[in-house]
């Protein structure tokens, strides 16, 4: 990991995101691309061209005026920190910076409870998570450590997950951090018995690795809902990190919809990192 994007608010949320990057820093020797998106109107009819420009230019100078200030922590003292402005109105746009900066993750803040409901259904941080080609790291609170020793990786081994599994596992490598593959089993029509769900992670992980060293590490746990089994399953290893797999537009609303973006957002205050399929 060379690269880290914290998109900035100048919210406690974002200094939240600031913070953990920081630390995120200090085991890997990143640098930290603080990124503030100007949001300049567009221009009323009745301006002229040379207002339009005037007011733009004093937005970005107070804009630079109030990241100099934000950035001015004791935290950061040790860390290179390159600070972004740019004009666009979306966090949608983020992607198109990381991928300009070949950015290898993304750290947002999230306003509590609210926010990160929010998040998964049409907020700013939804819509990173969204249109992101690079892993997304939510933080909801200030994190004083990121020694994770240990991750929850929820999974349906399927074979198309492999690529994202493969980068995750690159991502996080320089963590010494136990990771628990787990496997939520629906009371449904996907319901698959003990032999069933063996043979699955056992040919994922051979086609992702090789070997089935990470099947001592593969849990199997049978729920009612994919955010139970993930919350009720984090408390019992006493994780630190959830980290998921998405699909996107599509991967969004079908693994988060309805109560199981509520349900996850709302009662964990984990950071939760997310990898595209």
């Amino acid at each position: 990991m060379k690269k880290i994007i914290v998109p900035i608010d100048f919210s406690n949320h974002s200094e939240y995101a600031l913070k953990a990057a920081a630390l995120l820093s200090k085991k890997t020797d990143v640098e930290i691309y603080a990124l503030h998106m100007l949001d300049i109107q567009e221009a009323n009819l009745t301006q002229s061209p040379e207002f339009s420009q005037e007011k733009a230019v004093f937005f970005l100078k107070l804009s630079e005026k109030r990241m100099k200030s934000f950035l001015d922590k004791d935290y950061l003292k040790e860390v290179k920190v390159v600070p972004i402005i740019k004009h666009y109105k979306v966090f949608s746009e983020v992607n198109s910076i990381a991928k300009e900066i070949n950015a290898d993750l993304i750290v947002m803040g999230s306003h509590g409870v609210s926010g990160l409901k929010e998040f998964f259904i049409g907020s700013n941080t939804e819509k990173v998570i969204r249109y992101s080609e690079v892993p997304v790291m939510v933080v909801k609170n200030e994190l004083t450590s990121v020694d994770f020793s240990n991750i929850v990786l929820a999974t349906d081994f399927s074979e198309k997950t492999i690529p994202a599994f493969q980068k995750l596992l690159s991502t996080l490598e320089f963590l010494e951090a136990t990771k628990h593959l787990l496997y939520i089993n629906l009371p449904n029509e996907d319901f698959k018995t003990t032999p069933e769900m063996d043979a699955l992670a056992t040919d994922f992980l051979m086609k992702a690795e090789g070997n089935t060293d990470r099947i001592l590490d593969t849990n199997f746990v049978a729920a009612r809902t994919i955010e139970d089994g993930i919350l009720d399953f984090s408390k019992v290893v006493s994780a630190d990190l959830v980290v998921l797999l998405t699909h996107g537009r599509k991967g969004l609303s079908h693994i988060f919809s309805g109560s199981i973006s509520e349900d996850i957002s709302n009662h964990t205050s984990l950071p939760i990192m997310t990898f595209k399929i």
